[in-house]
């Protein structure tokens, strides 16, 4: 069984990921940015470690130890048109989901390549791939994710490390509910908001994603680089691949 850290464990995906990782019989480490809120966190270990501070991320892996799986999960997403977002909650949400999981993943990967063997594996969205109106900026830190991932994958392999990208669409972990709104109801955008209101209508469970993360660390290096999870991702992600490149897509559900 593997030794698997999980980023962002206190709730949603990577509370669930924990679980499933656990019931599989794997050494689970993990971290949030307050350790008391992963007292009831099935985990070998768990720690206090705040992605977007490079101390915190060096004294928690010092702490972990032995590394065979990164589980990149933390991350948080805004609601607002990109016209009018203010560039600070911008810069916030590319510091914790792009550049966050770059601190940890160049923090572990040493070790994995001392070993000769580990797994990247990144909590990416169908929004890695695809843009939605209104979550623009949550999109923009996803397409730097996906491209810093595939990067590593590059870069890396050649040490015995796989990469691999999860990319759910609407899940229920309660992450947008959390999401800090920037669109009152003056803002000539305000009528999208419904719009995604109706994407969000049938969202998968945070274990169906946990189960994703669990079969992929079952299956190591065989398992693919890019991976949909549930029916609606996988079918908008073929839909935007066989789209023309030259024209902005957007899902017909979200015509604006």
């Amino acid at each position: 069984m593997a030794r698997i850290l999980i980023t962002g464990a206190s709730r949603g995906i990577g509370r669930g990921t924990a679980v499933a990782l656990a019931e599989r019989g794997h050494e689970v480490i993990a971290t949030a940015r307050d350790v008391t809120a992963l007292d009831e966190v099935p985990a070998a270990l768990r720690l206090s470690l705040d992605v977007t501070d490079q101390a915190s991320v060096d004294a928690a892996i010092a702490r972990a130890g032995h590394v065979d799986v990164l589980v990149s999960n933390a991350g948080a997403t805004v609601r607002a048109p990109l016209e009018t977002v203010p560039l600070e909650a911008i810069r916030e949400i590319f510091e914790l989901n792009t550049l966050g999981a770059l601190r940890v993943a160049q923090a572990v990967m040493p070790g994995m390549r001392a070993q000769g063997s580990g797994q990247l594996i990144f909590m990416s969205s169908i929004q890695g791939r695809l843009v939605l109106p209104l979550i623009g900026a949550y999109a923009v830190s996803k397409w730097a994710l996906e491209a810093l991932a595939e990067t590593l994958a590059v870069e890396s392999g050649h040490f015995g490390i796989s990469v691999h990208v999860l990319q759910p669409g609407a899940v229920a972990s309660g992450g947008a509910e959390r999401a800090q709104v920037y669109l009152d109801d003056d803002n000539p955008y305000r009528p999208l908001l419904d719009k995604i209101g109706v994407f969000r209508a049938a969202p998968i469970t945070v274990e169906e994603v946990a189960d994703a993360v669990a079969e992929t660390v079952g299956q190591a290096a065989k398992a693919p680089f890019r991976i949909p999870v549930g029916d609606a991702a996988t079918s908008l992600l073929a839909a935007r691949k066989a789209a023309p490149e030259n024209v902005p897509f957007l899902p017909a559900s979200l015509d604006w």
